[in-house]
């Protein structure tokens, strides 16, 4: 008899590949994928917990998908990923609904934990599974099924976290920084390339201090050498660097691999050396514009992405003004910015002074209006420039293909609109395009025919 799943996949790109591999996993074991959770034997809610939103989005989706239970074929329930790593008991006592958890040292014995299930649903005797094995063992290499676009895959080069952030929960439920040897690093990249994908895109918590558990060393730069040799990759893209170890050698081949994509992704989180410290970031205020500097500097055409928390523990009037000053002069390309999610297990958890709810709010509102006039300003200078897109996708209602530049990473910044001509390209190819105006954060071009590959 076929076994059937679905699954629903939550959170950032590191779960992504979790749930890919959880595909491989699951298909090898005969396993067959369903969109609809009534036809499900079985049902998995891949979660995140990093802040309050994504635990409320977590528990809806598990909320939704159980209902197949009542509704459909569904027997059982399975929960993975880091809410269940971090809520180990809650979830249990609060959600009769949930037969099954694996924490996130756990994924690749998904298929074991579905056979348990039906096989004990079969026999009518269905009893719940807790499966949390150590989170600081060594990475296991394992197969994949890409669910991303087919020329776009993330690959991650490391586990865990040992930068221990004050307001963060990533250590204590991905456990301490595990780098993936370079050579199983390369042959999945070779593998993606030889599959189509021509972006691929480096994620890890923390890339820049890829090596340095493994080797003794940052390889990042050696790392991103080899990569580049790969014929058929078009684009390397990297997220997150760390702003500390960014080191001269990692800069110069960013600088100067073509197929390195200048584009730097570097979560900040704030400009207060006050509050930096008080959250254990390991830098200045003074010693992160001088390496924004040097990064404009050494890497020609630059665009730098940062990410900014507002609402910290402690956060005063006075230091929000000079992050706003911060955020003025330093004119990153691309920003995020997130108020202060208090987080239960952290010290930032257990400070005083925390900022209320509707002044955080406020603050963030305040940073997305700065950031939308450096952002439009940006675009605009952009106006008249050729550039590279790779081609995602045609939208029918629109009427216009959509793509991105080397300056747009998938999902969380804009996209690149052009009119469909006599040569029309299809998802995956590159064309050359010309930028005529920015539309509120998108682009919108022309291409050039002759340029399709």
């Amino acid at each position: 008899m076929t076994k059937k799943f679905t699954i629903v996949s939550l959170g950032c790109a590191k779960n992504t590949i979790d749930t890919e591999q959880m595909l491989y996993v699951l298909f090898e074991a005969g396993y067959e994928y369903v969109e609809d959770p009534d036809d499900a034997d079985v049902g998995i809610v891949n979660t995140c917990a990093f802040i309050e939103d994504a635990k409320s989005e977590s528990i809806q989706e598990i909320i939704e998908l159980s209902e197949a239970k009542t509704t459909g074929a569904m027997h059982a329930l399975v929960v993975t990923g880091c809410m269940a790593e971090r809520y180990k008991t809650e979830i249990f006592s609060e959600m009769p609904e949930v037969d099954a958890l694996v924490g996130t040292g756990s994924y690749l014995r998904i298929a074991e934990v579905c056979d348990s299930l039906l096989e004990a649903s079969e026999r009518g005797k269905l009893e719940r599974i807790a499966i949390f094995d150590d989170i600081n063992a060594p990475v296991r290499e394992c197969g994949r099924v890409q669910s991303t676009p087919p020329a776009t895959a993330f690959i991650k080069i490391a586990e865990g976290c040992d930068n221990c952030c004050g307001y963060c929960v990533i250590p204590s439920v991905r456990g301490c920084y595990r780098s993936r040897k370079m050579e199983h690093i390369i042959e999945e990249a070779k593998g993606l390339a030889e599959s189509g994908v021509r972006e691929l895109i480096l994620v890890a918590q923390d890339i820049s201090r890829y090596g340095i558990d493994i080797y003794n060393r940052y390889a990042l730069a050696e790392l991103l050498t080899e990569l580049a040799k790969i014929e058929k990759l078009d684009w390397i893209r990297l997220h997150y660097l760390y702003p500390d170890e960014i080191t001269d050698e990692l800069i110069y081949v960013i600088a100067k691999e073509e197929k390195i994509l200048k584009y730097i992704d570097m979560p900040v989180q704030h400009s207060s050396d006050r509050l930096l410290e008080s959250m254990n970031r390991r830098y200045s205020r003074s010693e992160l514009e001088s390496l924004i500097k040097k990064l404009r500097r050494e890497i020609k055409g630059v665009v730098i992405r940062t990410s900014i928390i507002v609402g910290l523990p402690g956060e005063t009037e006075e230091d929000f003004e000079g992050l706003c000053a911060f955020v003025k002069k330093m004119k990153f390309e691309r920003l995020g910015v997130f108020p202060y999610s208090r987080e239960e297990g952290t010290p930032a958890g257990e400070m005083e002074n925390q900022v209320p709810d509707e002044i955080k709010n406020q603050r963030a509102e305040h940073i997305e209006q700065l950031q939308s006039r450096v952002m439009d300003s940006f675009n605009r200078k952009r106006i008249g420039a050729k550039v590279d897109v790779l081609v995602e996708g045609y939208d029918t209602f629109a009427g216009y293909f959509y793509s991105r530049s080397y300056a747009e990473s998938p999902e969380i910044d804009g996209l690149v609109f052009f009119k469909p001509k006599s040569v029309r390209p299809k998802a995956g190819d590159m064309v050359t395009v010309k930028i005529l105006e920015d539309l509120d954060g998108d682009i919108i071009a022309e291409y050039d025919e002759a340029t399709i590959r």
